[in-house]
């Protein structure tokens, strides 16, 4: 019984990356080679900031320095501050990626590489250990940067899959994580991460979500009776 309730969620799940799939495009830069160090920072920079902004505070950033750990690591706060303050929470971030960059140069020799040839569990470990490296940024790198089975959850993600049931409604960041990765396979990973973002920010809205066009309406059990 319990191996055919599992077979009927995973139908359900596979219908809705389907449905999702063919409303939603795939980002090209989702398929180019990531920079792991250059990758953690922007997902720091993007931590409560819109996109627009997370991009323009990286650029800001790219064009007063290198986007190093030797770079950054040397760079007074002030200094990190003044190019990243478009992206908002300026003062805290930038205390962040210093002290990621220190670490980073110091107890790494400079490199993330360790990514690409640890395995998963390993390497996630060792990521979480780097004080200001919380689990989605981790995840963000491993997921991106190595190709690892990993799903990152970020705030889109957490409250759409709980409101459309692919995961438990009390479940933390790693009972997400891990209901979403039991649904679907290794291979859609990326995808499933990409486009429930699409479908939160679209659709699914944290206040207002507009169920009745929202294209996986019908496979919901949260969908609204009004907008």
């Amino acid at each position: 019984m319990e191996e055919e309730i599992d077979a009927v969620a995973k139908n359900r799940a596979t219908e809705i990356l389907r449905i999702l799939q063919d409303n939603f495009s795939i980002p090209r830069w989702a398929s180019s080679t990531r920079d792991p160090f250059q990758t953690l920072i922007i997902t720091v920079l993007s931590q409560a900031t819109a996109d627009k902004n997370t991009a323009r505070a990286f650029e800001n950033l790219s064009r007063r320095f290198s986007i190093t750990p030797e770079a950054l690591a040397e760079a007074s706060v002030e200094e990190i501050e003044k190019a990243i303050r478009v992206g908002g929470l300026y003062r805290n971030k930038s205390r962040v990626i210093k002290a990621i960059s220190r670490v980073i140069l110091e107890q790494f020799n400079g490199s993330l590489d360790f990514i690409h040839s640890l395995p998963l569990g390993e390497a996630r470990k060792i990521l979480l250990s780097i004080l200001g490296v919380g689990p989605k940024t981790a995840d963000v790198v491993l997921l991106f940067c190595a190709g690892k089975p990993t799903i990152p959850i970020d705030t889109h993600v957490y409250r759409v899959s709980k409101r459309l049931g692919l995961a438990p409604p009390k479940a933390d960041y790693e009972e997400v994580r891990r209901a979403l990765e039991d649904l679907y396979p290794p291979e859609d990973y990326l995808h499933v991460h990409l486009l429930l973002i699409s479908l939160g920010r679209k659709y699914c809205k944290a206040r207002k979500p507009l169920c009745k066009p929202c294209p996986v309406n019908m496979l919901c059990p949260s969908k609204c009776i009004e907008d």
